[in-house]
């Protein structure tokens, strides 16, 4: 238990200190990783990634640092989870939510808002880490690596949607789908990170679909493309 005092400026009685037993009581009822993720966002909001300890984190997240390594391999490895955190449900969200009762340029529309949401929440996490990633010796490590993994799997999951509209007419059927979700992702990118300066009607997802679908050719006379 905690140490009492009374206190002659309140009047009552006030707790002093908190036992490491007091604090782990509430930490049973919720999820420790999940507070150890959102202890070490809260930190790396206003630090540099190496101005951040283990040892910041476990006291932040109010836990011991060996349960940190519970549910972590290190540093490192907790930092990646927290910048890639919500990654399997966007996939998931692809994967099951774009509905296919619709016309094809309103699922890539779905499917735009979705990627373009989670990149632009996470964009600052994921760019931090990056940036810690390259300056290590050697160039590129571990964040690098596991980092293509996860988009591999997002590609996977937009390439699965393209083929609808491969086997539907919609889209061209003689280039692999990965290749078009390569395109289509890297459009995205520019979208969401290179446009800044210019004005809103060319920064909306209506724009990277009819582009993505049309390309830049003008319309020919008739309404036919060149």
């Amino acid at each position: 238990m905690g140490r009492l005092c009374g206190c002659a400026g309140c009047g009552a009685l006030c707790m002093l200190e908190l036992t490491s037993q007091y604090w782990e009581i509430p930490m049973e009822t919720r999820d420790k990783r999940q507070d150890i993720m959102a202890a070490a966002e809260k930190l790396l909001a206003h630090r540099r990634i190496h101005e951040v300890t283990l040892d910041d984190v476990a006291k932040e997240a109010r836990v011991g640092k060996g349960t940190i390594y519970l549910h972590f391999k290190d540093k490192d490895d907790l930092f990646f989870e927290v910048a890639t955190s919500g990654f399997d449900e966007l996939c998931g969200v692809v994967r099951g939510q774009v509905p296919a009762d619709i016309p094809f340029d309103g699922q890539l529309l779905f499917l735009c808002g979705a990627i373009s949401g989670y990149f632009r929440e996470r964009r600052t996490l994921i760019q931090m880490i990056q940036a810690e990633d390259a300056r290590l010796p050697g160039g590129p490590g571990s964040f690098g690596a596991r980092w293509l993994e996860r988009r591999r799997a997002l590609v996977d999951e937009v390439a699965a949607i393209l083929a609808r509209g491969a086997a539907d007419g919609v889209i061209r059927a003689g280039t692999p789908p990965a290749v078009l979700a390569h395109h289509l992702l890297g459009m995205l990118r520019t979208h969401n990170r290179g446009l800044d300066d210019f004005p809103t009607e060319f920064r909306t997802h209506e724009t990277v679909v009819a582009l993505f679908l049309h390309g830049a050719a003008a319309p020919a006379r008739g309404g036919k493309r060149k």
